[in-house]
């Protein structure tokens, strides 16, 4: 039996995006890659852009600058946290976390997204506290 192709299904190629080239690559992992109108975002942490640690200690600020880059990452593909589906957050010290959760009230004005919230014991380098991961769609 011969297999028809549909003309109308397209393929679509994945889009990469590197917010910090250097510190992606030294780390083997890509920030974003977008396929479609799906784009899935690499976990946020607090770094600058040599890829130290910022913000030490400060779980809260972690949050803010995690949040920034995503915001980053976010405008490079014509997005906003409004578009963001599923948010996942990694915390070595979730009592705090939930202290400072309500920061994302500043950051989810619409709605919230799916998602978890997990504690773990650590992330990729000792000094982080909190890394946030996005799934996004963006209508088209």
């Amino acid at each position: 039996m011969k297999q028809q192709i549909n003309p109308t299904l397209k393929t679509e190629k994945p889009e990469y995006f590197n917010l910090r080239p250097e510190v992606e690559k030294a780390y083997g992992y890509t920030h974003a890659v977008k396929i479609g109108n799906d784009i899935k975002i690499s976990g946020a942490v607090s770094m600058d852009d040599a890829g130290n640690p910022t913000a030490v200690g400060d779980l809260l600020q972690q949050m803010k600058n995690c949040y920034s880059d995503l915001d980053k990452v976010l405008k490079h593909y014509g997005c906003t946290f409004d578009d963001v589906v599923v948010e996942n957050i990694f915390t070595t010290n979730m009592p705090e976390f939930l202290n400072q959760a309500g920061y994302r009230n500043t950051i989810y004005t619409k709605q919230f997204p799916t998602g978890s919230w997990l504690g773990v014991k650590e992330l990729a380098l000792p000094e982080f506290m909190i890394e946030i991961e996005l799934e996004v769609y963006k209508a088209g």
